[in-house]
């Protein structure tokens, strides 16, 4: 698993690296740009704030509450995700589909936790169903959302946008995915080449499909 989310975190690097940042300084000033990237820092943070306090409220309760709070928490991620990858698909086709691939990769393993414990928590079968046919439609509508802002902005908001995309990604890998990456505590000969791995996987992706 270690691997896997080293993997992950070297795709959502590699996006934010070679297709939003470049295109931001296509259409916006370096300043901007820079001011753009930290305000994402800033966003994502906030998100990661967020979700735990709702993970800890529920957690104050009962061991049930904290399975939903941690449902409730990905589901956020999930709306945020759309939103980047909607927004990502009005620039450009190819872009969509690399963001969406970066977070269906880091997402994975925050899902199979929560079908973990939803189990654990032994809620009942249909009621897991239904929790989770709910998830499918929070990226959807954040693509949605994301898309319909950046569809027919100028160069300047969708510049500014993608260096804030950029910033919420790198500070998302960062901070989540690579400390979750290092929990397992992978070797670091399969660590680090799987994180070149998946850096250069999208790198070639990106190529081929540009």
């Amino acid at each position: 698993m270690g691997g896997a989310l080293h993997a992950a975190a070297g795709i959502a690097t590699a996006v934010a690296a070679i297709e939003l940042i470049p295109r931001s300084q296509d259409r916006i000033e370096t300043w901007m740009l820079a001011l753009a990237i930290i305000i994402g820092a800033v966003g994502s943070a906030g998100i990661a704030k967020a979700t735990r306090g709702i993970r800890a409220h529920m957690g104050s309760t009962t061991g049930r509450a904290t399975t939903w709070g941690a449902y409730a928490a990905v589901g956020v991620d999930l709306f945020t995700d759309g939103l980047m990858t909607g927004g990502g698909g009005a620039v450009a086709q190819e872009l969509g589909l690399l963001l969406a691939l970066s977070q269906v990769v880091g997402n994975l393993p925050g899902g199979f936790a929560i079908a973990a414990d939803f189990r654990s928590a032994k809620i009942a079968r249909g009621s897991r169903w239904r929790a989770f046919a709910l998830y499918p439609f929070l990226p959807v509508i954040g693509a949605f959302i994301g898309y319909v802002v950046l569809a027919d902005a100028g160069e300047i908001l969708t510049g500014f946008v993608l260096a804030l995309f950029a910033g919420l990604l790198l500070t998302a890998t960062i901070e989540d995915i690579v400390p979750e990456a290092d929990q397992p505590k992978a070797k670091r000969r399969i660590s680090s080449p799987a994180f070149a791995l998946g850096f250069a996987a999208l790198l070639l992706t990106s190529a081929y499909l540009g």
